[in-house]
């Protein structure tokens, strides 16, 4: 249920996303935010909804190691008309016959530089294909089947134009989650949303990079949720409900809140979860 008189406008679909959970988030969250930093952006949920919440807010900071990803954020930002040109034409031609549309676009190989279309080509086939999951093969190379959607709702003019208000206060950046100790101070309000730790220890089978987030890089997030500790900053991070993450953060505030989750190759594990958040304060 959309919290009455918000609404919570998100970029793209995307699994794992927050936006469900923002009810059980609202208490969890600081009351004064000044700068906020999500170093896993995804589909920007929980940063658009602190947007629209937290009026005092100056600054926030966001990144995520996908490249096209930010690429689109910059490009909602900064060219947003040419953007929303581009995405009618994938509308209109869509349209016409969705599959043999879907994997043309889906094989194109764009100019480095060619930032609209980049941003154009990712909404598309974030919205056309298989519950808009991103995965990539060991190459690199997007490699999800189209879904089957009635209206995917290609070009969303009235959410991208609210997006690229919002971001107007927004640094985004293209970077590993480390950057952030780079410029994190005391004070400043952090949430990671890192790929989950698999509940049976097995790498998820939706590949976000060609290199899968494992059990190290876990640890290391642990340190760096320690180091923003220290400094004075707070703290927030959502994981699986997993004995091994529940050991990485123990001594912190841990809470359980229950997602709905449909992407999962064992059906066994879609539906009703726990999902923990971890948080530095109280």
């Amino acid at each position: 249920m959309e919290e009455r008189g918000i609404k919570k406008p998100t970029l793209v679909k995307w699994a794992g996303g927050k936006k469900q959970l923002l009810e059980q988030f609202k208490p969890l969250f600081p009351n004064q935010i000044i700068r906020y930093f999500e170093p896993f952006v995804g589909g920007g949920a929980v940063a658009f909804y602190l947007l629209k919440t937290h009026p005092e807010i100056k600054k926030i900071y966001l990144s995520d190691i996908n490249k096209e990803l930010i690429i689109t954020y910059n490009v909602v930002k900064k060219n947003l008309n040419e953007l929303i040109l581009s995405l009618k034409k994938h509308e209109r031609n869509h349209k016409r016959n969705p599959k043999k549309y879907y994997y043309k676009i889906r094989d194109l190989v764009l100019k480095k530089d060619d930032y609209v279309e980049i941003a154009s080509r990712f909404i598309y086939l974030n919205k056309t294909c298989f519950n808009g999951i991103y995965r990539v093969n060991k190459n690199g190379k997007f490699n999800v089947p189209i879904g089957r959607y009635k209206n995917p709702g290609i070009c969303q003019e009235k959410d991208l134009q609210e997006i690229s208000n919002l971001l107007k206060k927004d640094d985004v950046k293209c970077s590993q989650f480390s950057k952030i100790l780079e410029k994190a101070k005391k004070g400043d309000f952090i949430y990671f949303d890192p790929p989950y730790y698999p509940l049976d220890g097995k790498p998820s089978f939706t590949a976000y990079t060609k290199n899968n987030f494992l059990e190290e890089d876990h640890r290391e997030l642990a340190k760096i949720f320690r180091e923003l500790d220290k400094r004075g900053c707070e703290v927030m991070l959502s994981n699986s409900n997993s004995n091994f993450i529940k050991e990485l953060y123990k001594g912190y505030d841990i809470r359980v809140v229950h997602a709905t989750r449909m992407i999962n190759c064992d059906s066994t594990k879609r539906g009703k979860i726990k999902e923990i958040v971890i948080r530095n304060y109280s």
